[in-house]
C-alpha cells in the first residue's frame, strides 16, 4: 500500500539534544565566560589568570568528552577524546593554588594552545568538506598562534611607566594573561557563529532522504 508506506515516510526524525552545533555553542560559552572574567579583572596577575583558565579547561573537557560519546561517530572521536584528557590534565593542574606562578601560567597554557590547537588543525584538515572541519582548521590556528605570541613573551618582563603622575608597571604575566583573554574572545565569538548559523547541507540532506524515502515507498519498503 503506497500510502500507508508513505505515511510511515513522513514520519518526523528524531531531534538529538546534543549535536555537534550544540558542542560549538557550550564551547564558546566557556570562552565567554573565560574572556569576561579577564576582562573586568583588575587583576591579571597568575594567581587569576591560572584560576580562570583552570574552570574553563575543566569545564571545556566534560563538553569535549561528552562530545566524543554521544556526537561523533567511529573513527571521528578521537580528537575530542584527545583535547578533552589534555584540557582535563591541564585544567586540573591549574586549580592548583600552590602552583600558581608566573612561570606555570606560561607553561601550562603555551603546551595546553600548542597541543590541542595542533589536534584540532589535524582533525580538521583531514575530515576537510565535512561540516565543522573550517570551524576546527580555524580555531585549531587560533590555538597555534596564541601559543606562539606567549612563546615570544618574556616571563620576566618588567616596563615600568607613569599616568598622571602614577608608578605603573607592564609585567610579563600581565600580557600573558591578556593574551589569554584575547584569545578567548575571539574564540567565543567564531564558535558562537558557528554554533548559530544554519547547517549549509541541511536542504540537500533532507531533499536526499525524503527521494529516498519515495523510492522505497514506490516499491513497497519502508524507510
Amino acid at each position: 500500500m503506497p500510502a500507508a508506506s508513505r505515511s510511515r515516510t513522513a514520519r518526523p526524525a528524531a531531534v538529538r539534544p546534543f549535536t555537534a552545533r550544540t558542542v560549538q555553542l557550550a564551547r564558546a560559552l566557556m570562552a565567554a565566560v573565560a574572556a569576561l572574567m579577564i576582562t573586568f579583572s583588575p587583576d591579571h596577575s597568575a594567581a587569576v589568570g591560572l584560576a580562570v583558565f583552570g574552570g574553563f579547561a575543566i569545564v571545556t573537557s566534560l563538553v569535549l568528552i561528552v562530545a566524543a560519546i554521544i556526537v561523533h561517530g567511529p573513527g571521528q572521536r578521537w580528537p575530542s577524546v584527545l583535547m578533552g584528557a589534555i584540557t582535563l590534565v591541564l585544567g586540573m593542574a591549574a586549580s592548583i593554588p600552590t602552583w600558581r606562578t608566573d612561570a606555570l601560567f606560561f607553561v601550562l597554557v603555551i603546551t595546553w594552545a600548542a597541543l590541542t590547537g595542533l589536534v584540532e588543525l589535524i582533525s580538521g584538515i583531514r575530515s576537510r568538506g565535512q561540516e565543522g572541519s573550517r570551524d576546527a582548521i580555524t580555531v585549531g590556528g587560533l590555538g597555534l598562534l596564541l601559543a606562539a605570541l606567549l612563546l615570544i613573551v618574556p616571563v620576566g618582563f618588567v616596563q615600568n611607566y607613569a599616568v598622571e603622575g602614577h608608578a605603573m608597571s607592564l609585567t610579563g604575566i600581565i600580557i600573558g594573561v591578556g593574551l589569554f583573554g584575547g584569545y578567548a574572545a575571539i574564540v567565543a565569538v567564531f564558535l558562537g557563529i558557528a554554533g548559530l548559523a544554519p547547517a549549509a547541507t541541511s536542504t540537500a540532506t533532507t531533499s536526499e532522504t525524503t527521494a529516498g524515502a519515495d523510492r522505497l515507498a514506490d516499491h513497497g519498503g519502508e524507510a
